[in-house]
């Protein structure tokens, strides 16, 4: 049976597989037009048709949908891992073979690496256009969006009142977590949503399609500065490119999930390609620089969390390998970096209202969290466990779990920045905010996006990490088609959850342990691989 995977002339020509992730993707667009989000809200064009009735309320339209979206999910993963073997890229054989070449990038290999660039970026435009147009799957965030720029709009304080402040807020489609829970967002994208919300007047496809350009914008600033970012580092541009932004949970995640992720890491990643000592003269110097720490300002003011690359953004400009920093000269880069930072987040918390109320607001995010979030888990069982003995409810030490988590993020991240031999910036950044992530009370799949452009680029990988992405990224897919499947209240959900999960685990398996192409992707499986090979 291996034979039928023997590579040929076909399966070795990237374009053969860039054709098959757009057919992947095109099954992805219509099958979410079934079993994708969207709300049944009176100014909704396509809840007042009956066009896709047959996709979204008969049975065997639901179910084909449904497997038509796993299906196509890991179908566009295959492409990808097989156009990153076409173009012979790092990591992903897993047979230490040579063609494999390096992460590592030589000057002589630029042009090389600069035409499977191209390559790449062609295969994102190809996935990505049909996913404009699907409906949301993997998750309804964006509705959440919507309400959240309803209470702005209406002169609510969205970090002190919930989205069920206003009447009718379920029918908008934002999901009950987010009914008493303050926002999570910065002042920026609050007014943006308070604009789409007054330009749509709340309706949903107008909303998605606004928020989905944005975020368009975002996966652009992310594409132009990932490779830049790489080769300033060492690191072979095209891998990145294709690790990060060709990867399926971009696509599918962020922009099909419609999530303005997208605009906080285009911000980041921007800002620090703009963060840079070696601009040359020195008026475009610091001119680029202070656009850079304005580029981060603005990414903190989407998603605050990225307050945590700050200090780690200011030591780019002093770092050297192995060299010790006076405190002096952080603290200098520190104060200026803080001011510029300070004054564009006090200028649009001026413009809406809402000055710092994000800060307080992301000390009680815990009151959303998720029952599956490893920390959320923890201080909902320690709540428990009090609760039995002492029957004090379960919030009360929940919280003080919660508070013990953000005080770990505090002490990581501050230990970090103090080294007297700092390790790569961009490397601690990293761990700062993977230290955020595995220490909040919520966690959610598309959060290893906000952590794989740093490791990246800072060249922090290894074989085992690409093989470790791989299987991540073929299981969150699965598990958020499992998970965010949208039918109708008359359809049973449970067995649709269960055809979908059974039909994701024997994908994974073909593509893990009996497809002799992408299993060379999966160091169990080399042995088999190189017999194959």
């Amino acid at each position: 049976m291996g034979k039928w995977f023997v590579p040929s002339r076909i399966d070795t020509d990237p374009g053969h597989h860039i054709r098959v992730g757009l057919a992947a993707a095109i099954i992805i667009m219509v099958a979410s037009w079934g079993v994708g989000w969207l709300p049944q809200t009176q100014n909704s064009w396509f809840a007042g048709t009956t066009v896709l009735n047959p996709l979204r309320f008969w049975t065997p339209g639901v179910t084909v949908c449904a497997v038509a979206l796993v299906t196509g999910g890991l179908l566009l993963v295959r492409s990808w891992l097989r156009l990153g073997q076409a173009l012979q890229l790092p990591y992903t054989t897993g047979s230490g073979a040579t063609n494999v070449g390096s992460v590592k990038e030589s000057a002589r290999k630029v042009r090389i690496n600069d035409h499977k660039l191209t390559v790449i970026n062609r295969a994102i435009l190809y996935w990505t256009v049909p996913l404009i147009f699907a409906f949301p799957i993997m998750s309804r965030d964006v509705f959440s969006y919507l309400a959240q720029g309803r209470l702005l709009h209406a002169g609510l304080d969205p970090y002190g009142e919930g989205v069920s402040s206003l009447p009718g807020w379920f029918m908008i489609g934002a999901d009950s977590l987010w009914a008493q829970s303050p926002s999570p967002y910065g002042p920026a994208f609050l007014l943006i949503s308070q604009f789409v919300w007054f330009v749509t007047n709340g309706g949903p496809e107008w909303a998605i399609l606004f928020f989905r350009l944005l975020f368009l914008g975002g996966m652009a600033m992310c594409m132009w500065a990932i490779p830049r970012l790489a080769r300033r580092f060492g690191v072979r541009g095209d891998w990145a490119q294709w690790i990060f932004i060709a990867n399926p949970l971009f696509g599918l995640y962020m922009i099909a999930g419609a999530h303005n992720d997208t605009l906080m890491l285009g911000l980041l990643l921007t800002g620090l390609y703009f963060v840079n000592p070696h601009w040359a003269p020195l008026n475009h110097r610091r001119r680029r620089i202070l656009l850079g720490f304005i580029l981060l300002g603005g990414s903190i003011a989407v998603k605050p969390l990225t307050v945590l690359v700050l200090p780690f953004a200011g030591m780019l400009l002093l770092w050297r390998p192995n060299t010790t920093i006076s405190y002096r000269a952080r603290i200098a880069v520190w104060a200026k970096s803080v001011v510029v930072v300070g004054l564009l987040l006090a200028v649009l918390g001026a413009v809406t209202g809402l000055w710092f109320g994000w800060i307080p607001a992301m000390m009680t995010s815990g009151s959303a969290a998720f029952p599956y979030a490893p920390f959320g888990l923890l201080g909902l069982g320690i709540g428990w466990l009090v609760d039995l003995i002492w029957g004090t409810g379960t919030e009360p030490a929940a919280e003080v779990v919660y508070s013990l988590g953000t005080l770990a993020i505090a002490a990581v991240t501050a230990w970090l920045a103090l080294l007297p031999k700092p390790k790569h910036p961009i490397f601690s950044a990293a761990i700062a905010l993977t230290t955020a992530i595995l220490a909040a009370p919520v966690f959610q799949p598309w959060y290893v996006l906000w952590v794989l452009p740093l490791f990246v680029i800072a060249g922090a990988w290894r074989g085992w990490s690409s093989s470790l992405l791989y299987l991540l990224v073929a299981v969150l897919i699965v598990v958020g088609v499992v998970d965010q499947l949208a039918v109708s209240q008359w359809i049973p959900l449970l067995p649709m959850r269960i055809l979908t999960g059974t039909i994701g685990l024997i994908g994974l398996a073909i593509l893990i342990f009996f497809d002799p192409l992408t299993r060379r992707a999966f160091p169990q499986t080399r042995k088999t691989i190189q017999r194959v090979a």
